[in-house]
């Protein structure tokens, strides 16, 4: 696998950000508008309604997995950090916001305590500030 980088660590399931997701969302107006073609039935009301339910049940599905993977990376990224930081600011490291720990998962454990240090200070605001400061990516590679 190649090297990770800010240009290329999103991760997209091509079947279901590229297949499953377009079709079922297609769905719904292929169903509304044979819906309002036929007059607006009690089943063609239904049929757009269960389209509906399908692409929040297929968003659900994504939604929900990654809920748990963020709240691992909040426990893995706290531990690191409280090993990387300074010692005069270990005791600071539960200020550090959980988007701003998504973040650093990225970064070498060379520069993590670093990092962290300017998201403390306030330099750092965003996850995606936090990837552009990283020089040297550690891969992630076992995302949901």
């Amino acid at each position: 696998m190649a090297d990770q980088s800010f240009e290329n660590h999103s991760r997209y399931v091509p079947m279901y950000h590229y297949v499953a997701l377009p079709i079922l969302i297609a769905n719904v107006f292929v169903a509304g508008v044979a819906s309002f073609q036929n007059g607006m039935t009690g089943m063609g009301m239904w049929n757009v309604l269960v389209a509906v339910a399908l692409v929040l049940l297929a968003w659900q599905a994504r939604a929900m997995p990654l809920t748990a993977q963020n709240r691992v990376i909040r426990l893995e990224e706290r531990m690191r950090i409280r090993e990387k930081l300074p010692p005069h600011l270990r005791d600071r490291a539960d200020e550090i916001r959980p988007s701003h720990l998504v973040g650093l998962r990225f970064a070498s454990d060379e520069e993590v305590g670093q990092l962290a240090e300017r998201c403390l200070s306030g330099e750092l605001k965003t996850s995606k500030e936090i990837k552009r400061a990283i020089r040297k990516w550690r891969p992630d590679n076992l995302r949901v």
